[in-house]
């Protein structure tokens, strides 16, 4: 049990004390009350709001209340002082032994310290990528399949369990200029000379499906009508970009649970399914689009269409399903998609290009019709990266059409630094990404500060290693209040788990990193001018033990914090 959270059974435990003697009343809920760091360190190194919050209710005067829950707090082994600060707010200093303690715990659960029970095994289905699939992935998808496989391994480490899916947009019509793309180039490979009309996908990368087309089936399709080789060549180039973008994402560590097919959702009358729900609630009904707002276009005339009520769960206008051609709207589609996805899961997550920012409500929407409101659902939107070389603008790339391809990039600087970079910044914000500062020796660059503080943790145990230094064990009361305060920055892992869990933010991973990193550093350098700081002494062994013991801490919390982010931990820089 980590330190936070065997503090919030202690409060709990102080709080039933108060209940039984009568200075509380039963039954209060709790859920509001937290034990974390105080903002000011010389407070101390707990706070509690348990008496703001508990105060009102209980029908108290909250600094009164603070100074009995005080008392309580006061009487525990681990605690070396405890006062009440403002109006209610309850400080706690800890023993050194106490944070000694929580060193040996990080030693002792390794990998697994920070992992959480907040999820309780609910089933979150987290889709990302999702890229229509007609070529290879390009940096423009890069960040979100970063954020969506960071963020599903911490929901796993928190409790959950995570499906991983990819939707495969292959029933619109960007499919069929795929399709049209992919028989010109089956024609290059039978020998014809092939120009690329405006409208159709011009990139290279389509050239080894039109020669396994050709392999297949000859000159069987040339100069045929649309209509006899239309819905094959859709099948089989859908099935070829598949297997690229896989690959792609493979390059970045990235492996889905699941790949939906829209084509198949739509075949199997999903859609259908959905409205047919939807109509029996009266959630979806016959009726007639306003005009569109501003000068409306000569062509324009009033159609009935089914509309779903949008409206009713906090849209703007309620939106067609269907088109007055009969076919179903994007949205009618993923309504349908969304449906199927709530029936196997607890949760949902979306993770979306900020282009799609408009299309929020009306899904949300959807999902809180769909499952009566039971099912969390957060859509994260990822904003596009800037690709940079020394500061310029990268010229794309003539090789696949009009785009800098992943693979390209990953090629060029490797899979972590990739990874890292792309959760260096919360989703929603913009990112540039600059080929000569993501590899860059600087503190600058937190790819660099975090790999370069677990690189000298492990240089200092090749070092000790060198030097004779065995340390089975170690004295870990020889770690003084310099010492110990990176142990207390170390011990707050478990807390930026939860609450970037519980937030969908996976970034905090990466910035809590960097800060821990940070600590190492400046500990580290005050070796440099006090010899006497220095981690590895050799002519005192014990202290050097117990000095090795944090910084194998350290170590243990930045592997688990890099894993969660889908990044190896190096151990020497080059």
């Amino acid at each position: 049990m980590t330190l936070y959270v065997r503090f919030a059974a202690h409060l709990d435990a102080a709080l039933d004390a108060l209940v039984a003697a009568g200075d509380l009343p039963a039954g209060l809920e709790r859920r509001a009350v937290t034990v974390e760091p105080p903002r000011d360190v010389t407070h101390g190194d707990l706070a509690t709001n348990a008496a703001m919050v508990l105060a009102k209710p209980a029908g108290t005067n909250p600094r009164a209340l603070a100074e009995k829950i005080a008392a309580e707090l006061g009487k525990l082994d681990e605690v070396s002082a405890v006062s009440v600060a403002g109006p209610g707010f309850i400080n706690l200093t800890l023993t050194d032994d106490t944070w000694r303690g929580e060193l040996d715990e990080i030693l002792k659960t390794e990998g697994d310290y920070g992992r959480s029970t907040i999820g309780a095994g609910a089933t979150v289905n987290v889709e990302y990528v999702s890229a229509n699939p007609t070529g290879p992935m390009h940096m423009g998808h890069c960040r979100g399949a970063v954020v969506g496989d960071a963020l599903a391994s911490l929901l796993e480490f928190a409790g959950h369990k995570v499906v991983r899916e990819y939707y495969v947009n292959d029933a619109g019509g960007q499919v069929d200029v795929l399709a049209r793309s992919a028989h010109l180039r089956y024609r290059e490979a039978l020998g014809e000379t092939i120009e690329i009309p405006e409208g159709l996908y011009p990139g290279e990368y389509l050239k080894p499906v039109g020669e396994k087309l050709a392999a297949e089936y000859g000159d069987r399709f040339v100069g045929k009508p649309e209509s006899e080789w239309l819905d094959l060549f859709r099948k089989e180039a859908v099935a070829s970009m598949l297997v690229m973008i896989k690959a792609d994402l493979a390059l970045l560590g990235i492996h889905h649970d699941l790949f939906s097919s829209e084509a198949e959702l739509q075949a199997a009358g999903k859609p259908e399914a959905a409205e047919a729900w939807l109509r029996e609630r009266g959630l979806v009904y016959d009726g007639v689009l306003e005009a569109p707002k501003g000068e409306t276009p000569e062509d324009w005339e009033p159609v009935e269409l089914p509309l779903f009520r949008a409206t009713q769960f906090g849209d703007d206008q309620d939106r067609p399903i269907k088109k007055s051609n009969g076919q179903w709207t994007y949205f009618g589609a993923d309504l349908a998609y969304h449906f199927q996805k709530a029936q196997s899961a607890d949760q949902l997550i979306d993770i979306w290009g900020a282009d799609h920012a408009g299309t929020v409500k009306r899904i949300v929407a959807a999902v809180q019709a769909l499952t009566g409101g039971k099912t969390r659902f957060d859509v994260k939107l990822v904003q596009m990266v800037r690709l940079l070389r020394a500061g310029e603008p990268v010229k794309m790339s003539k090789r696949s059409g009009n785009f800098v391809t992943l693979a390209d990039v990953v090629n060029e600087v490797g899979k972590d630094v990739v990874r890292f970079t792309m959760l260096t910044r919360k989703a929603d914000a913009q990112m540039d990404f600059d080929f000569a500062k993501v590899v860059e020796a600087s503190k600058d660059n937190p790819v660099f500060y975090v790999n370069y503080a677990h690189a000298r943790i492990a240089s200092l145990h090749r070092k000790a290693a060198e030097a004779g230094i065995e340390c089975p064990n170690a004295d870990l009361s020889l770690l003084d209040t310099e010492e110990l305060a990176l142990v207390k920055l170390a011990a707050q892992f478990p807390r930026v788990v939860e609450g970037a869990a519980l937030a969908r933010e996976p970034h905090r991973i990466a910035f809590y990193l960097y800060d821990l990193s940070a600590a190492l550093h400046a500990l580290w350098n005050v070796g440099n001018d006090r010899p006497e700081r220095r981690f590895l002494l050799a002519d005192q062994p014990g202290l050097t033990c117990a000095r090795l013991f944090l910084a194998r801490g350290v170590g243990q919390i930045i592997r688990n914090g890099l894993g969660l982010m889908g990044v190896e931990a190096v151990q020497e820089m080059h």
